[in-house]
């Protein structure tokens, strides 16, 4: 065997040798790029020498050419993977530059294969043979391809980026990186370049030889590579000493040590920790196991911040409750910080952990001698106050000057909380108050008019809860009050607003019954204007019969009496004023609701039945509200049924004694009912099925039995028809229904 082949085989089986071993380290820690590049670098020197033997070995100019040809790829994947080489692990050079290079080896790369035999030759003329090493080689002549200066420039500027890349690093006093990895690089890779630059010009006659050169800047890296490997292993050693010398000052201070092994859920720990936890010394811990001695209202809470911290790869920290296998209940502060794996994945978790039950008994301590403090901040509120037995302050935080005007010098020992009450609820107030003090009541938002300072109405719910000695005995009270003047206020204006609402509601109502009303009032005017005709024709005789004329005027007096009544129920709806609560009975409001609608009722042929519950219960409710609630389900049910036949149009209202003790009262009708899905759509503001409806009707009925604490709901009959139900509480005793 010839000493060419045996040189250059052992160039590449050295290559080989070292890309196999780099590619390992790459395998095992994929994050580790620069031992790719490397390993991908040796690759391409290896190829690069096949091809340099296969042109000393060629016997024709055509198979010259092509093993110059294919030479060029492992050329450009030697600059391509040098880059980024550079750029990882010297954290050094100008990328912009080192892109440029990677462009421009990468374009030459395409000429080689496009333009002439290969970049360097047109084409190879001849074939010559000369002595090297011993033996006879194949050298060429032929036409030199102009294009080859873009493959030089390309070394050129590769020469550059390794310059400024190496010039950074020594910049930093990183000398011996510098040197070895950028000094090797640009020195061989000149080395390459001038050699063969000297044999194609052919001022030099003799082989390629650039992968011996390559070969150089190989064994650089791989040499330093391995110095970091030593490195590294050398940091290992000095870490697990450090950590022993961690570990025995945590010891001493008093910390127990812990890694959490996610992957494996497995727990280490140094003697402190075990004991801390109590298992034995160098046992051997699941996660699982260290998760059941927290204590169970702490567990949730330890899982939830362990799991925050695996998310979000942040800190863990926290403080809890530990109970040891003989019931002894320990408080533990642990904190950690979470290490990825090689796959960027929660890896594992390094910590430490105190005995800290002695602190928390301390902070118990103080907490119940700052209990008054704690307790009075933790109610809502504003105006924080304490008083005595007898309701004299004893606090009040500064707040209270904006809320009333007055400074806490001027209340406290001089001023009785019942002193600031609104005059004229100031004795039912202050009997309430200190019924709540005997009963040692704790009470929240209790509405309480005040006068401010400057005689102003101002509006408070108070919170408070009482103050207890060591004994037992009451001392006082200790609460909160919160202006809600402005809430007040918006109250009565929304009260006020649904109060127009309902009014315009029962306008637009009684719009609808013009024609029944008038036809209700023509009816009783049409007969006293008969009676009184009447009575001026019997007057006009000389003989007149006085009793005829006397029955005449009494049918007069009732007729006017009937308009009267029409009236008097058209004003009762109409009227607009104050929401008055009053004893009803709901079977009355049935009877003036079907009065007024009677002859409406009449002209559309409708049948009005009642099942009415004897004496029902007493309601409490504003009369004219529960009659438009009536009225708007008595008319809507008459609309339902507008396309029933006369005979079949009937409307049946009844009431009952719910099952709750409420009063329920039903309108049923015969009409074509509601769309199952529309059900609930009916009582929407603005939703009607009327071509000329407003939409306003069930939803000002709804809340109105809303406000009176009742229900309104919807449901279909059986057969046709749907039915409105609602239902009001009762309050006081049953009434007659007269």
């Amino acid at each position: 065997m010839s000493w060419v082949t045996i040189i250059w085989s052992m160039v590449a089986s050295a290559c080989l040798t070292l890309a196999a071993i780099h590619l390992i380290v790459w395998c095992l820690k994929r994050t580790a790029w620069a031992h790719l590049l490397f390993s991908l670098t040796a690759v391409s020197t290896a190829a690069l020498a096949g091809c340099e033997f296969g042109m000393m070995r060629a016997e024709t100019p055509g198979q010259f050419a092509t093993a110059l040809r294919w030479l060029h790829v492992p050329a450009c994947g030697i600059i391509v993977t040098l880059v980024g080489f550079v750029l990882l692990y010297l954290k050094a050079g100008r990328p912009w530059l080192g892109w440029t290079v990677c462009a421009l080896r990468i374009f030459s790369l395409l000429l080689n294969f496009l333009v002439g035999q290969n970049l360097n030759y047109r084409e190879v003329t001849r074939l010559f043979h000369i002595p090297f090493l011993g033996e006879s080689v194949t050298v060429a002549e032929g036409v030199l391809n102009p294009l080859m200066i873009v493959g030089q420039l390309s070394l050129v500027l590769w020469v550059v980026f390794v310059t400024d890349a190496a010039i950074a690093v020594w910049r930093r006093r990183d000398r011996r990186p510098a040197l070895v990895v950028g000094g090797s690089i640009v020195f061989f890779t000149l080395a390459a370049t001038v050699q063969a630059v000297l044999v194609l010009w052919e001022i030099v006659h003799g082989p390629m030889t650039a992968s011996f050169f390559y070969t150089g800047i190989v064994a650089a890296m791989a040499y330093e590579m391995s110095r970091e490997a030593l490195r590294a292993g050398q940091l290992s050693d000095d870490l697990r000493e450090s950590e022993e010398r961690m570990t025995l000052a945590a010891e001493a201070a008093g910390f127990g040590v812990w890694m959490w092994s996610i992957a494996h859920s497995q727990v280490w720990g140094s003697e402190r920790w075990l004991r801390l936890f109590g298992f034995a010394p160098a046992a051997a811990v699941g996660f699982d196991e260290v998760i059941q001695r927290i204590h169970t209202d702490d567990r949730e809470m330890v899982a939830l911040e362990l799991q925050r911290a695996l998310i979000h790869r942040a800190d863990y920290s926290g403080e809890f409750r530990v109970i040891l296998p003989d019931n002894t209940q320990r408080w533990i502060s642990a904190r950690g910080r979470m290490y990825p794996d090689a796959k960027g994945k929660p890896g594992r978790m390094l910590g430490a952990a105190t005995d800290i039950t002695y602190r928390k008994k301390s902070e118990a301590a103080l907490k119940e001698s700052e209990e008054r403090f704690h307790q009075v901040a933790g109610i809502a509120g504003e105006f924080i106050w304490e008083v005595d037995v007898k309701g004299l302050y004893t606090y009040a935080s500064p707040s209270v000057e904006l809320i009333l005007g007055y400074t806490p010098e001027e209340l406290v020992g001089k001023k009785h909380f019942y002193d600031l009450f609104e005059p004229s609820m100031r004795e039912a107030m202050k009997v309430a108050a200190f019924q709540v003090f005997a009963d040692r009541q704790t009470f929240r938002d209790f509405p309480n008019p005040n006068i401010s300072k400057s005689g102003k109405i101002v509006h408070l719910e108070n919170s408070g809860s009482p103050v207890l000695d060591p004994a037992g005995n009451l001392v006082g009270y200790r609460g909160t009050d919160t202006d809600v003047t402005r809430r007040k206020q918006s109250d009565e204006v929304i009260e006020q607003q649904r109060t127009q609402l309902a009014h315009f509601s029962r306008v637009n109502m009684l719009g609808e019954l013009a024609g029944s009303l008038a036809h209700e009032l023509n009816q009783p005017l049409t007969a006293i204007l008969s009676n009184a005709q009447a009575a001026q024709r019997f007057l006009a005789h000389d003989q007149a019969d006085i009793n005829e004329v006397r029955d005449i005027l009494a049918d007069i007096v009732a007729e006017d009496k009937r308009a009267g009544e029409v009236i008097r129920r058209l004003r009762g709806l109409l009227k607009k004023g104050e929401v008055q609560r009053q004893p009803l009975n709901i079977n009355e409001v049935v009877h003036e609701i079907l009065k007024l609608v009677r002859s409406d009722l009449v002209n559309q042929g409708i049948t009005a039945q009642t099942e009415l519950a004897p004496d029902p219960p007493v309601i409490h409710g504003d009369l004219v509200q529960i009659q438009q609630v009536l009225l708007n389900l008595v008319m809507n049910a008459c609309d339902a049924m507008i396309d029933v036949a006369p005979h079949g149009r009937r409307l049946t209202i009844c009431t009952s004694l719910a099952g709750d003790g409420s009063v329920h009262l039903s309108v049923a009708d015969c009409g074509t009912g509601i769309a199952p899905e529309k059900l609930e759509h009916v009582f929407a503001p603005f939703y009607t099925t009327k071509s000329q409806g407003m939409g306003l009707g069930l939803a000002v009925c709804r809340t109105i039995i809303t406000a009176h604490g009742g229900n309104l709901w919807a449901a279909n009959n059986p057969g046709r028809g749907a039915t409105f139900h609602f239902t009001l509480p009762v309050r006081g005793e049953a009434v007659s229904d007269q």
